[in-house]
């Protein structure tokens, strides 16, 4: 498992680093499928010290999946215990959905991430800081929901291979979900 740690506006100490380092590769021994784990952490001004800093790690399985946890405190060790706790419960309840379910279709490459400013035809800037582009795995809207689930995220876009177009999967306030089915006209 490749490991990166990434700090943003967070002091990152070698033995912050060292503690991460040993303990983020037990998670291995749980889910044997993890290519990567990818662990931010920032420092941000907020009111209250005790939610200034915040750890996410996203683990990116063989078959592209992704698994995201995100805690804030005010200590990155406790943050971190607490991030690999979440991060067990998550992965428990993916190996109960995905578990011997279904075999992955195919292997999804990485996220391209690039920071560009997009410009209209006058020279004028649009206020696009970052285009992200990233292969998507076609998939029905079960496993769209499983999906945003295991992301952690409120909407999620992917190819639904059922109406074989792009939808917006998305969590509505109340409960349950709703699907955007985009029409051209």
């Amino acid at each position: 498992m490749k490991i990166t740690i990434k700090s943003q506006n967070a002091k990152m100490t070698e033995p912050l680093e060292t503690y991460i380092q040993k303990k983020t590769p037990k998670l291995e021994r749980h889910l044997p499928q993890i290519s990567e784990a990818r662990l931010e952490l920032r420092s941000e001004a907020t009111r209250s010290a005790a939610d200034s800093k915040i750890l996410q790690m996203t683990l990116r399985l063989q078959n592209g999946k992704l698994l995201r946890v995100e805690e804030r405190g005010s200590d990155f060790y406790v943050i971190f215990d607490r991030v690999l706790d979440k991060m067990q419960r998550r992965i428990d309840r993916y190996k109960g959905k995905y578990w011997e379910r279904k075999k992955p279709r195919t292997k999804v490459q990485p996220p391209i991430e690039t920071t560009e400013m997009i410009e209209e035809e006058e020279g004028e800037e649009l206020p696009i800081l970052r285009v992200k582009h990233f292969p998507m795995i076609p998939m029905d809207e079960r496993e769209a929901i499983e999906q945003m689930e295991l992301l952690g995220h409120d909407f999620f876009v992917f190819y639904n291979f059922n109406t074989e177009n792009i939808n917006v999967l998305y969590r509505r306030r109340g409960e349950g979900y709703g699907l955007l089915q985009p029409e051209l006209q």
